[in-house]
């Protein structure tokens, strides 16, 4: 065998050795990714989602890791827009090599994304929306933890319908993927109780200015409107509705579920409903437990946490749990395995209990409401399905 040969053996050796290694998983590492908006409309999320990820991360660390391996995440800017999320992606799955993309924020952005993913074998774990395309159509690499818009609003808008004896809903949504699932929400549960909506508005992402749309509404005598908004379109929807003597009931999805409505809105959002799937942390919460958390978060970061920065948090802190019951052999296929046969009990957020199997890729599909009282969100009702 000649020299040249045998070199060209070890070589093909060498790189077969290094396509069957495990990206983003080396003996003291792992490398997780996560997408946010840290400088467009939805910024205020991307922010806390990172720091209640950050938070996690260093305390895992702090307790040796993962099976003796360090979690390291890097984090991208999306800015709210679906082709800076795929930049994004590739830059993560290609360049940066992680193992997972993790709490990625945005349904727009995250159906932008997967396919880079997905051509790599990284999972799209927990994604910050709640999206039904983050779990439907099936596939083996998709994860997700919160019910959907679309139950949400299926769920809740009959409920406020019956109690209230209301006879004009309304919505005003966001005009992309986002906003058609709380509109359809709306739709299907009116449909339950033999009604329909009697107005429909939408505006484009992005807008600030709510007054053509306030205004139809309002002249159609819309006594409850369903939003599918974020945060500044939610507080420009109330806030110019307020100002015209507009005051229907306003229902919006969990993407409205911030204590950036009330801190930015002030008085005016008041009575603001919103489907929940864990609570605001506020620093002086009755539980013990959320309130050490909460002040343990402040401390760390100089402001107070929000339920964003819980997401972060709990989807490192679901990663870690799977990913330590793997042992050391953590890669796609060992965590895919464990996770398929998850349960995540309730926690100190008021989370509802999340199970997964192979053909059962959303953990939870129930939701509660929430109402902005004095400035403050308080849940109203029980957990529904």
């Amino acid at each position: 065998m000649s020299f040249k040969f045998t070199v060209a053996l070890a070589a093909l050796a060498l790189s077969a050795g290094h396509a069957s290694a495990q990206q983003g998983v080396s003996k003291t590492e792992i490398k997780l990714g996560s997408i946010q908006d840290l400088s467009g409309p939805i910024a205020g999320f991307g922010k806390q989602a990172r720091l209640g990820m950050l938070l996690r991360v260093d305390e895992i660390n702090e307790q040796g890791g993962i099976n003796g391996r360090k979690l390291k995440i890097i984090v991208e800017d999306s800015a709210y827009d679906p082709k800076k999320a795929v930049l994004a992606a590739q830059k993560l799955v290609n360049q940066d090599k992680i193992f997972m993309m993790v709490g990625h924020i945005g349904t727009a952005q995250n159906l932008a994304a997967m396919p880079v993913q997905f051509d790599k074998n990284v999972i799209n774990f927990f994604p910050i929306t709640a999206a039904r395309e983050m779990y439907e159509p099936f596939h083996k690499l998709k994860y997700s933890y919160a019910a959907t818009y679309f139950d949400q609003m299926r769920n809740a808008t009959p409920k406020l319908v019956k109690e209230k004896n209301l006879k004009k809903v309304c919505t005003m949504y966001q005009d992309d993927e986002f906003g058609l699932e709380v509109m359809r929400g709306g739709e299907a549960g009116l449909k339950s109780i033999g009604m329909e909506f009697a107005e429909k508005t939408t505006y484009k992402r992005g807008a600030t200015d709510f007054s053509s749309q306030v205004a139809k509404m309002k002249s159609s005598g819309c006594e409850m409107v369903i939003l599918g908004t974020i945060i500044r379109e939610t507080i420009g929807a109330i806030g110019e509705s307020r100002k015209t003597g507009f005051n229907p009931v306003f229902l919006g999805s969990s993407a409205a579920y911030t204590d950036l409505i009330h801190k930015l809105g002030g008085k005016a959002m008041d009575g603001l409903y919103a489907a929940m799937t864990v609570q605001n942390p506020y620093l002086d919460e009755a539980s013990q437990p959320l309130r050490f958390w909460a002040n343990k978060y402040k401390t760390k970061f100089n402001e107070d946490p929000t339920v964003f920065s819980v997401y972060g948090y709990s989807i490192i802190d679901a990663f870690a749990k799977v990913a330590q019951k793997t042992g050391n052999n953590l890669n796609t296929q060992s965590f895919i395995k464990v996770m398929d046969t998850t349960t995540i009990p309730p926690d100190i957020f008021g989370s509802a209990p999340q199970t997964f199997s192979p053909t059962k890729r959303l953990g939870s599909d129930v939701s509660r409401l929430s109402q902005i009282t004095d400035g403050k969100w308080k849940p109203v009702s029980d957990y529904m399905k």
